[in-house]
């Protein structure tokens, strides 16, 4: 006998979240989508309305009364209010805002107790499962190298509050360099990559970053170089951005859902 379909809620429903919300729709395998969230309900009633099986537009912290599974994909500072009911609830968590859970660190203690679980999608990356198993031994160094065109990373924090300014911007430069909680912290729409990386390997504060506003590049490029008793290894992506957030990779979406398939599939392939 084949088990109940998993719930799932989307907390958000821009670029990341209308994709989600499509796939769902047209079906995956053990999961079915059951409401979403989002700043403009008005707006976010319209686009629900396209799908074949219409969903309700909830209040953001409503969505752990509603859904086994919900995946936060909203801006960073509503992170918490979808993550701490849902946390609470004992459900399955999914964040896309990974850098929110270093800000956050109360919440995998909370986890904890309440029986939740929290799984991180690789996100923008590769190559995490091969961080992960070098973590199993000793990890000596990691190291990400970030190049975005200009104008995926305006309006970042750590610009404004250092007066950079990317305006006309002709050649490469590198806007930061230092731990991957501290690019976190200055980049909360831009290097999640750096926080996922930082959980797979040796933490945030030992993982270095690097980030490069880079009028030559057409994608969001990470270069990422791990030193390692095991193995040494690079490994270089390069995502093309979404039409709706240049913040944000096609990537992104597709790795949320591989993350949704995981939960429910008889076979799994990559640790």
């Amino acid at each position: 006998m084949s088990s109940p379909a998993l719930s799932v809620g989307l907390g958000g429903f821009g670029a990341i979240g209308g994709a989600l919300a499509r796939r769902l729709d047209q079906g995956l395998p053990g999961l079915r989508l059951i409401a979403v969230s989002a700043r403009d309900v008005a707006r976010a009633e319209e686009r629900i309305a396209e799908l074949a099986t219409p969903v309700p537009v909830v209040p953001l912290a409503e969505l752990a009364a509603l859904a086994d599974v919900v995946v936060e994909c909203a801006p960073a500072a509503v992170f918490r209010a979808v993550a701490e009911p849902a946390i609470e609830a004992g459900r399955i968590f999914v964040p896309v805002s990974v850098g929110q859970l270093l800000e956050h660190s109360d919440l995998a203690l909370m986890a904890e107790r309440s029986g939740a679980r929290i799984i991180v999608p690789t996100g923008a990356l590769l190559g995490l499962d091969a961080v992960r198993a070098a973590a199993e031994g000793e990890i000596r160094t990691v190291t990400m190298v970030t190049r975005k065109p200009p104008k995926g990373l305006a309006g970042a924090p750590y610009l404004e509050e250092h007066g950079i300014d990317l305006e006309g911007l002709t050649e490469p430069l590198k806007v930061f360099e230092g731990s991957a909680r501290e690019g976190a912290r200055g980049f909360p729409a831009n290097v999640n990559v750096a926080a996922a990386l930082s959980l797979a390997g040796i933490g945030p504060d030992r993982t270095r970053l690097e980030i490069w506003a880079d009028p030559h590049v057409r994608r969001n490029t990470h270069l990422i170089v791990v030193e390692a008793d095991s193995a040494r290894f690079e490994m270089q992506i390069a995502n093309v951005p979404t039409a709706e957030n240049p913040r944000t990779g096609r990537i992104t979406a597709l790795s949320v859902i591989v993350a949704l398939r995981r939960l429910t599939a008889t076979l799994v392939v990559g640790s």
